[in-house]
């Protein structure tokens, strides 16, 4: 088994997610792919179950029962990974928004660079966004912008959805107590291993729009990460963050 593993969400990718199983998978050194799919209508789980005859036990499938939510996603992901024994897990998006040929900088960071969490970074270096309309660039870069005033957390991106965590970070967290589902869940992951004293690191990427398939942004998800840091803010001041 190789000590790396992917996981990517799915709900309705099927025009993406043969061409991100051969990106991943071909890349070298080895990783695993773990496809975390909420029942997706178009057969994306039907795919993948046809795709791993193909990649002698790389590429794994949980099928959930429903539209759960991109964060409950990646802890199912995440307490998955940690039975498996993984040392290294990433999360990234299956529409290509996120190149996969980063994914080796990303682990690279965690592997030699005594990183505990890298963090695929939109902002850390300028603004390197292709194929958005300037008003949701403007949303996404504030946004962070407004969770470091909160917070003071020093992270530029932090919505970011492009992550590698040593499992280290992961056992420390309590999964279970993670309550955000949107993006606020990205923001409260790198909050939660902040607070920890894990070391994180940004790594320039370029984020490109997907091509094909349908967004899943919502106003809800964009209210949740607003008001979402500030009870994250407030509530940290009444524990103590120990490993």
């Amino acid at each position: 088994m190789n000590n790396r593993l992917v996981i990517v969400p799915t709900y309705n990718e099927i025009e993406n997610i043969s061409k991100i199983v051969a990106a991943v998978i071909k890349l070298t050194p080895d990783m695993d792919l773990l496809v975390v799919d909420d029942s997706s209508p178009d057969g994306t789980g039907a795919v993948i179950k046809e795709l791993q005859e193909e990649h002698d036990g790389r590429l794994h499938l949980i099928e959930r029962e429903g539209k759960l939510g991109l964060g409950t996603a990646y802890i199912k992901g995440f307490k998955w990974a940690l039975e498996k024994g993984y040392l290294y897990i990433c999360e990234m998006d299956a529409d290509f928004s996120h190149n996969p040929n980063d994914l080796l900088r990303l682990f690279e960071a965690c592997e030699n660079h005594s990183v505990d969490v890298a963090i695929g970074s939109r902002y850390v270096s300028g603004v390197n966004v292709v194929n958005w309309p300037m008003s949701r660039v403007l949303i996404s870069y504030f946004a962070s912008v407004y969770v470091r005033l909160i917070t003071r957390m020093k992270v530029r991106d932090s919505t970011a959805g492009f992550v590698c965590y040593r499992k280290e970070v992961l056992e420390v967290i309590d999964l279970d107590k993670i309550r955000f589902k949107g993006y606020a869940f990205q923001i409260e992951m790198k909050f939660k291993a902040w607070k920890y004293r894990f070391k994180l690191k940004e790594v320039p990427i370029i984020f490109t729009d997907r091509k094909e398939g349908t967004s899943k942004m919502s106003g809800k998800i964009v209210s949740e990460a607003i008001f979402g840091v500030i009870r994250l803010k407030i509530s940290s001041w009444f524990r103590k963050y120990r490993r």
